[in-house]
């Protein structure tokens, strides 16, 4: 039944691929110009070093650095923690490929991996200033508003998945440091790799986007959506295409103003991510131990939270 299921969907997909190439080509442009533009250059070198740093041993440092600390804030160890700054500063899906590689390398488990995947895979300063701050709102400011929130939001989150004193589970582990030369070689080939992946989702996802456009239901389910809540189309536009991809919701929301609404409509973006962030999270998985289901609940809770810390600074800063 799922099969078959799967096979009308293709089939109705591939009609409609047929029936709205001219769509379909302007998405694949748009893709490749967001992908060229920002994606890689934004994302790469983060890639490169964020797996340079698990193979010259900075888990194993930090682990005996801030075990003390993670332990009683966050029940993780110091290794662990790390992957909060990594993800913080990378962006999707950077933090995942980093608590992936840890796991894989034996230096956290796969228990504590799921819960740090839940808070310490999130979108980095250079999308968020650059791309959503400047780019969208036309504003700097609002950019760095956006990414406080952000980190304060994911730091919250946090909290809702800390497990008491379940580090002691994991005995003290040091990981041997490799000459740099055999690590920058395997840290282009697995950045590369990643890369693709993302690269991939978001083609996927920008076209869908754009062959639901194509066809008319957004814009009907936007209409009725802003006729039912008295909010702007383009705000509802936004909404509808976050849920299914960052990079075009931050394309949706360029000209709107940073009112109050619409950092958080931003923020609660960001924190979720879309469903293509998480397709992208559930390759660079690939490989270790890890499940993305607490991935998925920590999103929501990010976001959620995200939107209320936007709405109230923005009230105060902007």
């Amino acid at each position: 039944m799922k099969n078959r299921l799967a096979v009308i969907i293709c089939l109705c997909s591939f009609a409609a691929l047929t029936l709205c190439s001219g769509q379909v080509i302007q998405s694949c442009r748009y893709a490749v110009e967001l992908c060229l533009s920002l994606i890689l250059p934004s994302l790469f070198p983060f890639f490169v070093l964020s797996v340079l740093l698990n193979r010259l041993g900075l888990p194993g440092y930090l682990g005996r650095l801030l075990t003390p600390l993670a332990s009683r804030v966050y029940g993780v160890t110091g290794a662990g923690a790390s992957a909060l700054l990594i993800g913080l500063t990378g962006g999707y899906p950077l933090g995942a490929a980093y608590i992936a590689d840890m796991e894989r390398s034996g230096a956290i488990t796969a228990r504590e991996g799921e819960r740090l995947l839940a808070f310490c895979n999130n979108s980095g300063p250079a999308f968020i200033i650059g791309a959503v701050g400047a780019g969208a709102f036309g504003s700097g400011k609002a950019g760095l508003l956006l990414y406080l929130c952000h980190v304060l939001s994911a730091m919250l989150t946090g909290l809702f998945f800390r497990q008491k004193d379940y580090c002691r589970e994991i005995p003290p582990l040091q990981l041997d440091s490799v000459y740099i030369s055999q690590a920058l070689p395997e840290a282009v080939k697995q950045a590369m790799g990643a890369l693709l992946n993302v690269c991939g989702f978001v083609m996927c996802f920008t076209v869908l986007v754009g062959l639901l456009d194509a066809g008319g239901a957004f814009s009907l389910v936007c209409g009725q959506l802003s006729a039912a809540f008295g909010l702007e189309l383009q705000f509802t536009h936004a909404a509808l295409t976050g849920v299914l991809e960052l990079g075009s919701a931050a394309g949706a929301l360029r000209g709107l103003s940073p009112t109050p609404l619409n950092m958080a409509l931003a923020a609660g973006i960001l924190g979720w991510g879309g469903i293509s962030v998480h397709f992208q999270t559930l390759a660079v998985l690939a490989g270790s131990k890890i499940k993305g289901a607490l991935h998925f609940a920590g999103r929501l809770i990010s976001a959620s939270i995200g939107m209320v810390l936007a709405y109230a600074l923005s009230m105060l800063l902007l």
